[in-house]
């Protein structure tokens, strides 16, 4: 925390993009042990399954709620005092965190004899570095540019070396048998395309709000409310219920093709639409089906884990969200940009709101249909039972 707060405060006093960049990547990084390390907490903390249900919808509602509420809050800034206090408003949020944490959260050991593998993390970290870079790129490069196709062949090499690693060194970053379970590997491929859809909708509903039907940063905040709202009351106090009485499977995947049908009617957006009832109703059944799955995602990937596993667990969801999100942003703006250029060249005396606003429907097309296709190799990798109930004594 007092990491994420300097380099906040370091994002918002930038005087230069590289200056910018460099703060950002430390907030990440101090957000990537925040976030794991509260994870692996939940685990050791609530060791009942109903407890432990609980909580993980408690956190799984304030990360959405939190994410949510940050673009509301985001728009009230930029508007208000610029988009430097963006940042800066983490500070104050940090403080709260830097002096109350130590006072409840409890003093769990450390495992010192742990030693961490930099290299492997060096091999991660990069290739996905360029792996999301090769897709942005290619949005203004094409797919066939040698920057494109430069990235994502580094991509797919450093990240088999990581994977090679993996096998053979001994202070393992992330030991196989956590991805290779299949359980394990369904969520986390659920996390990936859940994120993906999640906060590419956001990025290309933010634009299309904005630049195609006239909002203010302010008023789009508030048009995203319907989202938040909807994904913390599901993961808050649905998804624990039913994740007491139905399998994991079941609200993995019918949150997957909730976050779909969510999608859908903003492929039919244009300049005129109006919030309600159709941009409304879009955006809280994409809330639903996220509070819906993140529980029993997360769950999942923690449940029968070696306590020696638990960080590496904690951390293959929080990558997988982050690459999800990140790839998300990256392709489906390719997706949007690509068609825009497209719709322009064919289309003679077209203008260029038109060609916008076809790229965006075509990138919520392209974002539905990866969730609808990934719903069903999900629905038959995850295949954990449910918790069993008491039998009867008497027949």
């Amino acid at each position: 925390m007092v990491c994420f707060a300097l380099a906040s405060a370091a994002g918002g006093a930038s005087v230069t993009g590289a200056m910018l960049l460099a703060a950002r990547a430390v907030q990440g990084a101090a957000a990537a042990l925040l976030v794991s390390s509260t994870k692996s907490l939940l685990v050791t903390i609530y060791t009942g399954s109903e407890e432990r249900s609980r909580a993980i919808g408690v956190f799984t509602a304030t990360l959405t709620a939190g994410g949510a509420l940050g673009l509301v809050l985001r728009g009230v800034l930029t508007t208000t005092l610029g988009w430097r206090w963006c940042l800066y408003v983490n500070v104050a949020v940090s403080l709260v965190a830097i002096i109350g944490g130590p006072r409840v959260l409890p003093a769990v050991a450390g495992r010192r004899e742990v030693r961490i593998d930099l290299a492997s993390a060096v091999l991660a970290s990069a290739g996905m570095a360029a792996l999301v870079y090769g897709l942005g790129e290619a949005a203004s490069a094409g797919w066939g540019s040698d920057a494109v196709a430069g990235s994502l062949a580094g991509a797919a090499v450093a990240l088999a070396a990581f994977a090679i690693r993996q096998v053979g060194h001994r202070d393992r970053l992330l030991p196989l048998r956590v991805v290779a379970d299949r359980n394990r590997g369904g969520a986390l491929l659920a996390m990936i395309v859940n994120s993906l859809s999640t906060f590419g909708m956001l990025l290309i509903l933010t634009y299309q709000l904005q630049t195609v039907m006239g909002y203010s940063a302010l008023r789009t905040g508030l048009a995203l409310i319907p989202f938040a709202i909807g994904a913390a009351v599901t993961a808050a106090l649905i998804a624990p219920r039913l994740g007491n009485r139905i399998a994991p499977r079941w609200l993995i995947t019918t949150g997957i093709v909730l976050s779909a049908v969510g999608l859908v009617p903003l492929i039919g957006l244009t300049p005129a639409s109006r919030y309600f009832p159709l941009i409304f109703a879009a955006t809280l059944v994409e809330g639903l089906g996220t509070g819906l799955g993140g529980p029993a995602i997360l769950r999942t990937i923690l449940g029968g884990v070696l306590p020696s596993d638990t960080g590496a667990a904690s951390a293959a969801h929080s990558t997988a969200g982050q690459l999800g999100s990140s790839i998300g942003a990256a392709l489906l703006s390719t997706f949007a940009a690509t068609t825009t250029v497209a719709y322009l060249a064919s289309h003679a005396g077209a203008t260029t709101l038109t060609a916008t606003d076809r790229g965006y429907a075509v990138a919520m097309a392209w974002g539905a249909g990866i969730l609808l296709v990934t719903a069903v190799p999900v629905a038959f990798l995850v295949n954990a039972r449910g918790p069993r109930r008491p039998r009867s004594l008497t027949r």
